[in-house]
Formats: structure tokens, C-alpha cells, sequence
């Protein structure tokens, strides 16, 4: 990891941001009657069948804890035109079953339309965390109308994290929430989210590039989304594209150790929904239980 400054995104992916999202406007218009599309992928099998992921954390030089702060994290719900409405459902369904202190939502929670926040607003609204729900937006969202999207998240109990943090209460209260803006449509601050928090650091972002804006500060925990594991990937995980460059191939789908010392994790999910066409293939959702220790 290096840098650490606020980051903008080179013009050449920003221009390649703005041509895909002309595409996908296309191709909502063809999908959106009647959701056709997400109904009949959904129906045979090519939404992929969801996942749960446990991961365990121990943070290095600290005490074990008497209870595991229990995390639940998702990303990448695209709701829309490109993923069945019964998919979200069952997503959420599941993350409350996971009975989590505290709920994480990796952003992306629309795919083209923010009134499709909608769909799946009230669904995360039932999810029941004791200590929190905490989101950070990705870059749908922003390129949404992302008032409404926020609005929605808001009502359904969802508090946003953009370049900020959150303490959790007792007996976590040495764990902090730290939640980076995105860095395709945004402008993340980690000095502004991280720096001063002491004890066991959560960050939550989008997609793996935020670590370019975290540089060489220590953290216990990271969850992203974004790569979607390729969305449509060969039969043993590889993946025929991941959006964006760099760190998000590097980190495309899975747990990582990461920092000059390896002892921070970093966890990169497959996400919930489908982006631009309404297909996965060898690149089940998923959503996560992290245990930390």
C-alpha cells in the first residue's frame, strides 16, 4: 500500500466509466419491461445461488474478547433491471440470519436508477443489528441520483460513512466503523476517516483501489465489494473482466493479507446482484459473516 492523499481517478477510466454507463442505460431499457431479463436469469439458474462466507479475525497485539463482535457485510446489490428482486430478498433474509451486531454494506446498492432503492430499501430495514448499520456509496450510486439513494438508506435505518467513522457502542467501543468515499465517482480521505481512531479498525469501501488512499496505515479489517469476483468468470474463478485497474484485478474475489506485514485483512466480496447484463457465471454471490475475535 502506498500513498495515502485524496485520489482522483485518471481521465482514461473516468471516460472509460462514463461509455460503460451509456451502454448499461441501453441495455435498461431493453431489460426493464416487466424485469424480464433478471426474472428469467433468476428463474433457470444464472443469478448464481447465494453464499455465506465466516471469516474469523484476530487482531494482532490485541486482547481476545470474552464475546466475537459479529459482522455482517454485503456489497454490490444492484438493484434493477439486471437482478431479480428475489435475489435481494433471500440476500437480506440471509444477512439477518447471521444475527450480526453490526451490519456493513459495501455500496453499489443501485445499478442505473436510484428509484430502484426502492426494491430493496425496505428489505434492508428488517435486517436487525443492535449496534448499526453502517454503508459507504459506490459508484452507481453516485452517478444515480444519489440524494434518493441515500434518502432510502436513511429510512431503512442505514447510516452513510464518507470519509467518516463511527465508535461503536459498549463492549465494542473499541472498534471503529471508518468508511472511505468511492474513488471512481468520489474522493476518498483516509486521514479524515482513520487517522486518531485507536483500538481495532474496520475500514468499509467500495472496491479494493481505496487502498491507494489508506497508504501505509495499519488497520485489523477491510471490506469492499465492486470486482464482483468478474461477475462471469471461468469454471475454476478466473475472471473474463473485473471493472476498473490496478488494485482491483490484484484483489479481485477473496481474503487477502495486506500491508508491509500482511497482518491486515483485506476481504474482497463477489457481491449480491448483477451489473449490466443480468448474469453470473462461476461467480456466486455472497454475503459475509466476519467473527472478530
Amino acid at each position: 500500500m502506498t500513498g495515502g492523499s485524496p485520489t482522483e481517478p485518471p481521465y482514461h477510466e473516468r471516460r472509460i466509466e462514463k461509455a460503460r454507463y451509456t451502454v448499461e442505460l441501453i441495455l435498461d431499457t431493453i431489460f426493464r419491461p416487466g424485469d424480464w431479463a433478471a426474472k428469467l436469469s433468476h428463474r433457470v439458474g444464472l443469478q448464481g445461488k447465494l453464499r455465506t462466507t465466516t471469516t474469523v479475525i484476530h487482531p494482532s497485539g490485541k486482547l481476545r474478547r470474552e464475546a466475537p463482535l459479529r459482522i455482517a457485510f454485503a456489497s454490490d446489490f444492484h438493484a434493477g433491471a439486471t437482478t431479480d428482486d428475489a435475489l435481494l430478498a433471500e440476500a437480506c433474509r440471509m444477512l439477518d440470519a447471521l444475527e450480526p451486531d453490526v451490519l456493513l454494506l459495501g455500496g453499489d446498492f443501485v445499478s442505473v436508477r436510484a428509484s430502484d432503492i426502492r426494491r430493496l430499501a425496505p428489505a434492508l430495514a428488517k435486517v436487525n443489528a443492535p449496534y448499526g448499520k453502517f454503508a459507504v456509496p459506490g459508484n452507481h450510486d453516485l452517478r444515480a441520483n444519489f440524494p434518493e439513494v441515500a434518502a432510502a438508506l436513511n429510512e431503512a435505518g442505514v447510516t452513510l460513512l464518507r470519509n467518516s467513522r463511527v465508535t461503536l457502542a459498549s463492549p465494542f467501543n473499541d472498534v471503529h466503523i471508518c468508511g472511505l468515499d468511492d474513488k471512481t465517482r468520489g474522493r476518498p480521505r483516509a486521514d479524515l476517516a482513520i487517522d486518531g481512531a485507536e483500538g481495532t479498525r474496520v475500514i468499509l469501501m467500495h472496491s479494493p483501489d481505496g487502498l491507494e488512499a489508506i497508504g501505509d496505515r495499519s488497520f485489523d479489517l477491510a471490506l469492499c465489494g465492486h470486482t464482483h469476483g468478474g461477475q462471469v468468470a471461468l469454471p475454476w474463478g478466473f475472471p473474463l473482466w473485473v471493472p476498473g485497474e490496478g488494485l482491483n484485478r490484484t484483489y479481485c474475489h477473496g481474503r487477502f493479507g495486506v500491508g508491509t506485514d500482511e497482518t491486515s485483512t483485506l476481504i474482497v466480496s463477489r457481491g449480491v446482484g448483477c451489473s449490466t447484463v443480468p448474469v453470473r457465471a462461476f461467480a456466486a454471490p455472497e454475503v459475509h459473516l466476519c467473527l472478530i475475535v
